[in-house]
């Protein structure tokens, strides 16, 4: 039977080709004038999930 991929999980989180989970930072959509521009440009650059959790992204992607 074909795997079903968690489409919430689908939504949050990228794996790469070498298996790296990426996320969106949050905070990082509106009411930007209140932020700094270095805060900013942290949130712009996706962040990198590592550890248990990332493992468990990867099953409900698909891509254990």
């Amino acid at each position: 039977m074909k795997k079903k991929i968690k489409k919430s999980v689908a939504k949050r989180f990228k794996v790469t080709k070498t298996g790296k989970v990426l996320f969106t930072h949050q905070y990082g959509r509106h009411l930007k004038t209140k932020k700094s521009k270095s805060r900013q440009r942290r949130h712009a650059e996706p962040g990198l999930l590592k550890g248990k959790f990332a493992r468990k992204v990867r099953q409900m992607m698909g891509a254990a």
